[in-house]
This record gives C-alpha cells, structure tokens and sequence, in this order.
C-alpha cells in the first residue's frame, strides 16, 4: 500500500501504532454514536488483512485524525469499491472528510481502475451526507432499517455512489 495525499489529509496504511489512537477516536460519543464501540480485535482484523478491507489512517499535520478504508467487490459483472470512514470530533466540520473521501476516490478509480464507488452512511448522518456530496457522491436510494445502531435499534442507510468520469480530479475540486 502505499500514502496518498489530499489537500490536507494524508492517508497512510494503518500500523499498529495506530491503534490506540484510532480505538479513542472510535470511542468518542460523536464517532461511536455511528461507528459503535471498538470491539476487541477489529483494528488487529484491518491491519492483517482478515476483515476483507484495506484501511489506512488519516493523518492531519502529524496527528491520527481518523481511519478511512475501501472494500472491493472483484466479479467482473460487479467490480467496484466501497469506502468507509470515521474522523474525530475535533477534525469534523473543516472539509476534511470531503478531502479524504476525494482522495481515497481519486487512487480507486485512477490507480485500481473501478469505474464505481459506493458509500452508505447512515441516513440520519447528515454531516457525513453533505461531506460526501461534496466529493461527488450522489444519493441513489434509502436502505429501510439497513443497520442496527449501537443501542440495537436499527436505522436507515443512504446509498450513494460515484461514477469514475464524475470524479472532478482538479485541486479544490467540491469545496
């Protein structure tokens, strides 16, 4: 793997350094409320390679910000890329969600060759909807009770995807 840099996150493959850092962040009521609490070996899942994601830190100025990963769907008939990820409270609100989520874009479609990506944040999430769209994502559809939240109740998913030729590669593209 390989670091892949933004206008101002750089995403880097996760180590194990990472983990403390990233099992705070998950922990953070802003994060957990979305993600859940970490559960134990996850992160140990991610950086040996057995949960079937690539993940990779988000790193602002020198600091663990979040974690961003991407899964592939291989069929032929299917292939494409699904991305996920979780900032801190203290980077939210500055586009810096936007940026990753356009630089993770720009290596899959540019450097993996999908012509798709998806993305699937819960529907209420509306800070991580509106980072989206400014990357390029569009809404493709409401998944009905998609997944449980973290107090077991289940919540709705937006769909949302990207196509590679609506990717705008230029710096400061969807700001």
């Amino acid at each position: 793997m390989t670091e892949l840099r933004g206008e101002r996150v750089v995403l880097r493959p996760l180590t194990p350094e990472d983990v403390p850092a990233l099992r705070a962040i998950q922990a953070e009521p802003g994060v957990a409320r979305w993600w859940g609490d970490p559960e134990d070996g996850a992160y140990e899942e991610k950086l040996d390679g057995t949960e079937g994601v690539t993940a990779f830190a988000i790193d602002v100025d020198g600091e663990v910000a979040g974690l961003i990963q991407y899964h592939e769907e291989e069929d032929p008939m299917y292939r494409h890329a699904g991305v996920d990820l979780f900032l801190s409270e203290a980077f939210q609100g500055r586009g810096l969600g936007t940026d990753a989520v356009r630089t993770m874009a720009r290596h899959l479609t540019a450097d993996r060759g999908h012509h798709r990506l998806v993305i699937d944040p819960a529907a209420g999430n509306l800070a991580a909807i509106r980072a989206y769209e400014n990357a390029g994502f569009k809404p493709v559809g409401v998944m009905r009770q998609y997944e449980r939240l973290p107090g077991g109740e289940w919540h709705d998913g937006l769909l949302m995807d990207l196509l590679a030729d609506e990717l705008d590669t230029s710096e400061g593209a969807g700001r």
